[in-house]
């Protein structure tokens, strides 16, 4: 019976590894994400006072 408590708690640690690691990755694709947008606003705003005259 021990034996099965084990696996219980390795697969409970393994899932709880699992969603650390998507919050993580989710974390990351967000700033990539907002850093992405917020350097085409800025490539966006350049064309834009370029074209001024």
């Amino acid at each position: 019976m021990s034996e099965n408590t084990g696996e219980r708690g390795r697969e409970a640690e393994a899932t709880r590894e699992e969603k650390a690691r998507r919050k993580a990755m989710l974390i990351r694709a967000g700033i990539y994400i907002f850093a992405t947008h917020l350097f085409a606003g800025f490539v966006l705003l350049l064309f834009a006072l370029g074209d001024r005259k």
